[in-house]
């Protein structure tokens, strides 16, 4: 069940904002992964990764790569949620694996599965270019003040 008191007002097709991830994403590991966002809301983030160059010694995409980007969108949805001035942090993820991938894009969906004040979890389901699902994963975020910035 999902508790929706604490929404951000964000739009899912606000280009400004896709922008903003994109570039938010600038030297950190989501641009090294090659993580592009394309839909971004505390309801429903999208993004996408690249196999090439995020695959395993046989070949397959790494299933680290596919944990990366669900904790990518499942941070980026719980920070959407917490809103202006607050924080998402990591709590716990997990992964199940159900195919490989050797070519082309996956894409992550990550919907919310309970939007708290304190806490948010996300279902992240990636899929291969043929609608596959490769993996289901589980996020959760604390929500917190954000720390002062140092002047």
């Amino acid at each position: 069940m999902t508790d929706n008191t604490t929404q951000s007002p964000t739009s899912a097709t606000d280009p400004e904002l896709l922008r903003l991830f994109n570039d938010m994403n600038a030297g950190t590991l989501g641009e090294k992964m090659g993580i592009t966002f394309t839909e971004a809301s505390p309801q429903r983030i999208v993004a996408t990764m690249p196999v090439e160059g995020n695959n395993q010694p046989y070949g397959l995409l790494h299933g680290g790569a596919s944990v990366v980007l669900a904790e990518t969108l499942g941070s980026v949805g719980a920070a959407l949620h917490a809103g202006e001035g607050r924080i998402a942090v990591g709590l716990d993820i997990n992964a199940t694996h159900h195919r490989g991938a050797r070519s082309g894009l996956v894409t992550g969906t990550a919907t919310p599965l309970s939007l708290g004040r304190t806490v948010a979890s996300y279902e992240v389901v990636i899929t291969d270019d043929q609608g596959n699902r490769l993996c289901t994963s589980r996020i959760t975020c604390l929500l917190r003040d954000s720390a002062p910035q140092a002047k």
